[in-house]
């Protein structure tokens, strides 16, 4: 089998050597194009592999546009002349190429790599070629999104509706995608790969001021509870996002909290969460019980772990195998201490600004009710307080005291009432 050599630019006699080293501008590229385009059906028609199809494509393309391997910007300046022409001109020809190519591209799902296919969306989204091109483009995008990086997947928008400096819709049509697959078609890890890639890409995402809270909330649950073993970068997310966007209200804040699960977050997030000032109150004491749960179901554990290697009757009795039973060592239960010893003094502390919030509304509560209500008592109260020849208050009459009378007091007072005041000293 012959070696296949791939298509050089055209040289015509006469002509500079930048125009012949950026002679694919010129008509002569589709020539080129065509002439690719006919020698690459030829080896498909042989029956060659379609991975070595693919790098047939990604060389030939990366060597007639380079910024499908550079993966910078498309529109830099030195790519263009100077006269508004061969901008144009430039313009139709790139969009020209990425449609053939993507109407090239093999069928099979691993034949392309996806960094290289969500570099020629972006050429594609730049160039703005057929909605059809791109809507293939992204479909096969999906199909291996689990093998894409940050860096390819921060395609900025190139739409002048868009107000955010980055494609986010692009992303979100793309997760959905993913996560809408057939389970056969995708495995738990990769899902598990494509979300903390978003988490990370949301994390660069909020910096933007632009970005509204409907688009973070929609792309961060695209996926289910599963498929984050941690909430560790979506709190580094929503952290990012509360700190970029100090407007939003408290409603907000709290919509935002319940996409984490406390549960899930390391000892190092959770004590960061327990100190941000951002987050309301009442996901800081999710956080803090969550920590608290932990530390006390790891202690239960030490201690049946060291009920089982002294020998003593444990729930894992039946173990074959004693020695995976781990006694963690006493700088570790030290520190498991101060852990639980530092989230009592958050939790005591939280609860007495809670009381102390409570007291202050009750206080507002009771100046609303106005003084008309203590002005009367004054008046009134008094009137039905009467006093005996000594000048003390008769409890009989005072109305303080009604609410407190227990069955000896009134058997007393009955007795009194009917017993003669001459008969009092004698009975006594």
């Amino acid at each position: 089998m012959k070696k296949l050599t791939l298509p050089e630019p055209i040289n015509f006699p006469g002509k500079s050597t930048h125009f012949s080293a950026e002679c694919w501008f010129d008509d002569t590229c589709i020539l080129d194009m065509d002439y690719f385009v006919t020698t690459l059906s030829g080896i498909k028609a042989k029956g060659v592999r379609p991975e070595l199809i693919g790098s047939i494509i990604t060389h030939y393309a990366s060597k007639w546009l380079p910024d499908l391997s550079t993966g910078e910007e498309v529109l830099s300046p030195k790519n263009f002349e100077d006269s508004p022409e061969s901008v144009t001109a430039l313009w139709m020809k790139k969009r020209f190429f990425v449609e053939t190519l993507v109407g090239i591209l093999p069928p099979e799902k691993d034949s392309i790599p996806c960094n290289f296919l969500l570099r020629l969306l972006r050429v594609a989204n730049m160039v703005q070629v057929e909605p059809g091109y791109r809507a293939d483009l992204e479909k096969r995008i999906s199909w291996q999104l689990d093998q894409a990086t940050l860096k390819e997947l921060m395609i900025p928008s190139f739409s002048h509706t868009c107000g955010t400096l980055l494609d986010v819709e692009l992303v979100l049509r793309l997760v959905k995608r993913f996560v809408n697959l057939d389970e056969a078609a995708r495995s738990g890890t990769a899902l598990i790969k494509v979300a903390k890639l978003v988490d990370n890409y949301l994390a660069e995402a909020a910096v933007d001021a632009n970005l509204t809270l409907s688009d973070f909330v929609a792309l961060a649950g695209a996926f289910p509870e599963h498929a984050r073993a941690t909430d560790d970068g979506l709190y580094r997310a929503i952290d990012t996002y509360l700190k970029a966007h100090p407007g939003v209200t408290k409603q907000e804040r709290k919509g935002l909290c319940r996409l984490i699960d406390s549960r899930k977050l390391s000892p190092e997030a959770s004590l960061h969460a327990a100190q941000n000032e951002r987050l309301p109150v009442r996901a800081v004491i999710q956080v803090l019980l969550s920590e608290q749960t932990k530390l006390n179901n790891n202690k239960q554990q030490i201690d049946w772990s060291g009920t089982f290697i002294s020998g003593t009757r444990s729930p894992n009795a039946g173990i074959n195998d004693p020695s995976q039973a781990r006694c963690m060592s006493k700088r570790e239960m030290n520190v498991q201490q101060m852990e639980i010893k530092r989230l009592k003094e958050d939790v005591l502390r939280l609860q007495s600004q809670c009381m102390a919030m409570q007291v202050q509304i009750e206080k507002l509560q009771e100046k609303k009710r106005g003084s008309s209500f203590f002005s009367w008592k004054k008046i009134i109260v008094p009137s039905l307080v009467k006093h005996d020849k000594f000048g003390e208050v008769d409890r009989e009459t005072d109305v303080g005291f009604i609410g407190r009378q227990t069955p000896v007091d009134m058997k007393t007072r009955l007795v009194r009432g009917r017993t003669p005041n001459k008969w009092r000293k004698s009975l006594s």
